[in-house]
């Protein structure tokens, strides 16, 4: 199947497992655990409801929105993901430029494996640093500092994994960063040559095995390669003071990932954070984590207005996206379905995957009688008695 013949995240999904090899698959498409929280999250979404206004003249549809400040086409934005640059030769730029060519935001993950420098200089955009804290908290507020330089318009610091998962999927694989070849993933490496030749390939003939490039230099040569998922720090004392030294050094938009509970957010909100992502990791981490959707309406109370909400986790069609502005968020990041797109064809597949989204939320907008995303509410909801 090519990614032109795509019509559905499902089919794009099917395309990716075809054409990358199972360890690298699996890290992108699977959960934490039995897997749990990310059923959860596909569960929650199916099992809302959207009611149809009729005879509403629905020629007319908007779903653009304004974003601190500024204007962008669709009210989903790419969320931070690690192994984009596995899924494409150099995927992290693939992806930015679709999502600049779409009008959206694009996120670099702390992990990525092109440079944010050239992430920022080639792609372009509304782009967004996605943040990890390091035990050395010295060397992640150089990194914020860099990203501050290269010219980031946000930055988006994830708290929701202070110790690592287990994903045992991913030690059963042997798939690891950096990339090496292994009596466990040898079979599966050659099994799938387009990925073994036009990915890893043409890394080795231009600048080597991907690795961590956006690390300090030091810490790159000292990495060594480990089961993704398990192959960066993590920092099990992280604490709001984080939060507020973040504040205190970064003069930009300050987004914090992974709030789960209502009184997270208000100390988000206290702490200077101008957006929330209500997020459980797309289910990767903590495994008994209740679906994003179904705890979003209390942490868009809890905030009553006072800073953008956004959500994210298994939000694989237009209808999904639009439910969530249904119960208060401001928008929907997206992770999974966008690297299949990437993995289905590079920018090409990934602006694929994002004109999927539009088209399915423009069409919603028609059929539930609403001409605008602003106008979405939770008078559009089915509610059973």
């Amino acid at each position: 199947m090519d990614y032109k013949t795509a019509y559905s995240i499902e089919d794009f999904r099917l395309i990716a497992k075809a054409r990358l090899p199972k360890g690298l698959f699996e890290f992108i498409d699977r959960g934490n655990d039995d897997e749990i929280a990310m059923v959860e999250n596909l569960r929650a979404l199916e099992n809302i409801k959207l009611v149809s206004r009729v005879l509403n003249n629905a020629t007319i549809r908007n779903q653009s929105i304004e974003l601190f400040g500024k204007k962008q086409l669709m009210p989903i934005a790419i969320g931070p993901t690690g192994s984009a640059g596995l899924t494409w030769f150099e995927g992290e730029i693939e992806l930015a430029k679709a999502a600049a060519a779409k009008g959206i935001p694009f996120t670099l993950a702390t992990s990525s494996m092109t440079s944010m420098e050239r992430v920022v200089k080639e792609a372009g955009g509304n782009l967004w640093f996605q943040l990890y804290m390091w035990p050395e908290r010295h060397l992640s507020h150089q990194l914020v500092q860099r990203a501050e330089r290269a010219g980031f318009d946000a930055l988006i610091f994830t708290v929701d994994t202070p110790v690592a998962p287990g994903r045992e999927y991913n030690l059963r694989n042997g798939f690891t960063i950096p990339f090496k070849f292994t009596s466990q993933n040898v079979l599966d490496v050659m099994s799938h040559p387009h990925w073994l030749f036009h990915v890893i390939g043409k890394y080795l003939a231009t600048s080597g095995l991907p690795r961590y490039v956006n690390f300090p230099e030091h810490l790159q040569s000292k990495i060594t390669a480990l089961p993704m998922g398990r192959s960066m720090a993590t920092n099990e004392s992280l604490h709001w003071d984080d939060v507020q030294q973040l504040r205190d050094l970064w003069p930009r938009k300050l987004i914090i990932k992974g709030i789960q509970h209502p009184d997270d957010a208000k100390l988000a909100l206290q702490y200077g954070a101008d957006a929330i992502i209500v997020s459980n990791h797309g289910g990767r981490v903590l495994d008994s984590a209740p679906s994003t959707i179904d705890i979003l309406p209390g942490i868009v109370q809890s905030v009553k207005g006072k800073m953008n909400v956004f959500v994210d986790g298994g939000f694989r069609r237009g209808s999904d996206v639009i439910k969530a502005l249904c119960l208060g968020a401001d928008a929907v990041l997206l992770g999974r379905s966008t690297l299949y797109g990437t993995a289905s064809g590079g920018q090409a597949g990934a602006e694929a995957v994002i004109e999927l989204y539009r088209r399915e939320i423009d069409r919603v907008l028609g059929l539930i009688g609403c001409h605008d995303v602003a106008n979405l509410g939770p008078q559009h909801l089915f509610t059973k008695n």
